[in-house]
């Protein structure tokens, strides 16, 4: 069994040991592609962007999360749990990142399914973030979905979402049950908005 290494002061201020640890964490749940050889905060389990690519950190910055002020705290919460299991399964932990950065993928899976599992004391903590990364990707919500989807925001593709009309609207030939359901009211004006 391999014991656990102290981890050292690094070189790296608390700004970008955060935003590392939360990539890592947003990579986790909806996982991409590294960015370069040498990124460590994305695995590179899956290919194409995954929530990093599709703006997972700018969302959980947003004000509008209401988590924005505490993610530093949360990143080393996670960082602290990263710790105590590698501890408990015997990993030693590269120095050089931070412990949940220095997690592989299976074990940084296995932590956040221990965090969580319902009866987890944080599990509120965990289940908010895990949705936010997620969020980040199949939604784009901190994003206009016009914008997104002509910067290319991997998750929208990824879903099919289409392209606007030329005038920014979207419009839809065919009727989602295979025939229109109702009329239009006569007072409906032609943007869609009543009279």
């Amino acid at each position: 069994m391999q014991r656990v290494r102290r981890i050292p002061e690094r070189k790296v201020d608390i700004g970008d040991e955060a935003t590392i640890t939360l990539e890592a964490y947003a990579d986790t749940i909806v996982p991409g592609e590294k960015r370069w050889p040498g990124d460590r905060a994305i695995a590179g389990v899956s290919t194409g962007g995954g929530s990093v690519a599709a703006g997972a950190l700018d969302l959980l910055r947003w004000d509008a999360t209401g988590i924005h002020d505490g993610l530093e705290d949360l990143a080393k919460l996670v960082n602290g749990h990263a710790t105590a299991y590698a501890e408990k399964t015997g990993l030693a932990l590269d120095a050089d990142v931070p412990p949940f950065v220095a997690l592989d993928y299976g074990d940084r899976v296995a932590l956040i399914v221990e965090l969580t599992t319902p009866g987890h004391e944080e599990k509120d903590f965990w289940v908010l973030l895990s949705l936010f990364c997620n969020m980040a990707y199949d939604s784009a919500a901190h994003l206009h979905t016009a914008e997104a989807l002509a910067a290319g925001h991997p998750g929208l593709e990824a879903m099919g979402i289409t392209q606007p009309d030329t005038d920014g609207l979207w419009r839809f030939q065919d009727f989602g049950y295979g025939r229109q359901l109702a009329a239009h009211h006569p007072d409906t004006t032609l943007s869609g908005s009543p009279a």
